[in-house]
């Protein structure tokens, strides 16, 4: 079946130079596994269109074909395409690309295959992908052999012919947003969810609530949004529903978090009897049963909405004062014989198991395996963000990991600055192979004290983006010295702004503006 895409007036080249250029000149982000390519130019066609004979992806969903034509939108950029293609020799014009997936499934989930194939030569582009998110990577990959030729009026693909073949390093590579901070609107978030999609990165962490606010709507506690910003400042189910879909079409899987017990003031002000107290509402109280059936009503709701095998339970920074301080909770306790950690480490655990009970498996902060890693769940994966060598100690403990370190990997730290993020090693001091595939990969996290929808995406971009070539390129194709990458990642960043994603200088710190004057490339 072939898709023609007439309407968009899309036309396109292949320029090649010379066979056997370096890898750090070609301005690919991030860097494939394999690539080499060849001294030709090719055009792609008005008509260029999607063409999927032998593929066993049926395309139901239109995962694909949308995919298609978000590529084709890239490229173009909105300019207009009016080139005479009657000067150029025929067998230099690319008519469409062929793509060939061995899986039926759209399924997305943790592990998915996402490798692919891209060949481009005469007359046709081809990916091979056993799943359709490889050949979404594919055709992402295939968006930056593409240039708009601002004198003939044409899209051009670079280097042709090309042969690439690719797949993750990582198969968790995530970004964190924070929405309760800052509520971020839809569009925003969909912004964000674009630029991720364009750096390969497929997971989006949703800290969704947290001491400040609780925005989105649970129908099981219906008064929980009550502490919203404003009644403007909330998602429904069925946005959050969008935000899953929108994510599911290109390639992202998003990672709820429910932080408990800590960092949930905001939840008392719809329900009063989960605060210890009206002057000390955190930690959420731990001797009312009220807490864990309302936790438990929150992930029954989660599991409607959210697929991903992971729910994030939090854990991080919890101050027992608290509860040793409130009468009633003090008693309770006391009956119960324990002090403030080992209530810690009892909500924990039952928040655990009544995430288990609804299929979730867990991830939770560092610091639970800090304070018991011997009690938690064996499924538990540690979310290493504040001591060094943590990752480290969780996979020679057997759990799983996923590396955040703050100093290197949190966008909020405006002076975290790109080289660090490139640097930034997931498997530093991880000798033992069985232990090194204990690392699901990596997070960069985008804290929201400091930044709502008007400065989001040049917090996060291009920072994020070192970190996603670090969580996608082989080790071996990494560059030992950042300064390698700096023309690349430049160019990777200005492709940003072409599209839509207001990206920072790479010069200065994070969320720099340009110092003077100048070109995208140089800044």
């Amino acid at each position: 079946m072939k898709v023609p895409i007439c309407l968009l007036f899309i036309y396109g080249a292949v320029l090649v130079s010379a066979s056997g250029v370096d890898l750090p000149s070609l301005n690919i982000w991030p860097m494939p596994k394999y690539v080499t390519n060849g001294n030709k130019t090719l055009y792609m066609a008005s008509d260029f269109v999607l063409d999927n004979t032998g593929s066993k992806f049926g395309d139901a969903s239109g995962i694909l074909r949308d995919g298609f034509s978000r590529m084709l939108d890239v490229v173009k950029l909105d300019h207009a395409v009016d080139g005479n293609f009657s000067r150029f020799d025929p067998s230099a014009i690319l008519k469409g690309i062929n793509v060939v997936i061995d899986s039926p499934s759209d399924e997305l989930q943790y592990g998915v295959n996402e490798s692919y194939t891209l060949t481009v030569s005469n007359s046709y582009a081809h990916i091979e992908a056993k799943t359709v998110y490889g050949a979404l990577h594919g055709l992402q990959t295939f968006s930056q052999l593409c240039h708009f030729n601002l004198n003939d009026e044409v899209i051009e693909v670079d280097l042709a012919p090309w042969t690439i073949i690719d797949q993750p390093r990582f198969l968790y590579r995530g970004l964190l947003i924070d929405t309760s901070r800052h509520y971020l609107p839809l569009p925003v978030i969909k912004n964000v969810i674009d630029s991720m999609s364009y750096a390969k990165l497929n997971v989006l962490h949703w800290h969704i609530v947290d001491t400040q606010s609780f925005p989105l709507e649970i129908p099981s506690y219906p008064k929980l949004w009550d502490g919203a910003y404003s009644t403007a400042e909330r998602y429904t189910v069925a946005d959050a529903k969008e935000i899953v879909s929108y994510a599911q079409s290109r390639g992202i899987n998003v990672l709820a978090e429910l932080d408990v017990p800590g960092h949930a003031a905001s939840w008392g002000f719809g329900y009063p009897a989960l605060w210890p107290s009206a002057n000390c509402m955190q930690p959420l109280d731990v001797s009312n049963e009220f807490t864990f059936k309302l936790i438990d009503g929150i992930l029954s709701d989660f599991s409607k909405i959210f697929k991903f095998k992971f729910v994030h339970l939090g854990g991080d920074e919890v101050n027992t004062s608290c509860w040793e301080t409130t009468p009633h909770v003090e008693q309770w306790l006391k009956q119960h014989k324990l002090d403030g950690s080992m209530a810690y480490q009892y909500f924990v655990l039952r928040a655990q198991k009544l995430a288990l009970s609804h299929g979730y498996e867990i991830v939770n902060w560092e610091e639970t395996f800090i304070n018991f890693a011997a009690k938690l769940s064996p499924s538990t994966v540690v979310h290493n963000w504040l001591v060094s060598g943590i990752a480290a100690e969780a996979v020679a403990s057997g759990f799983r990991a996923i590396v955040s370190n703050q100093d290197k990997w949190y966008l909020d730290h405006l002076d975290a600055t790109w080289d660090g993020f490139y640097m930034n090693e997931p498997l530093a001091g991880i000798k033992d192979p069985r232990q090194q595939a204990l690392i699901l990969g990596g997070e960069v996290c985008m804290w929201g004290e400091h930044i709502d929808g008007s400065d989001i995406q040049q917090t996060i971009w291009p920072r994020a983006a070192a970190a996603a070539e670090r969580l996608w390129t082989p080790y071996s194709k990494l560059a030992k010295n950042p300064r390698e990458v700096t023309n690349r990642l430049a160019h990777f960043r200005c492709l940003l702004n072409q599209r839509g994603i207001a990206a920072a200088p790479l010069a200065g710190l994070g969320r720099a503006t340009p110092d003077d004057p100048g070109s995208c490339y140089k800044q």
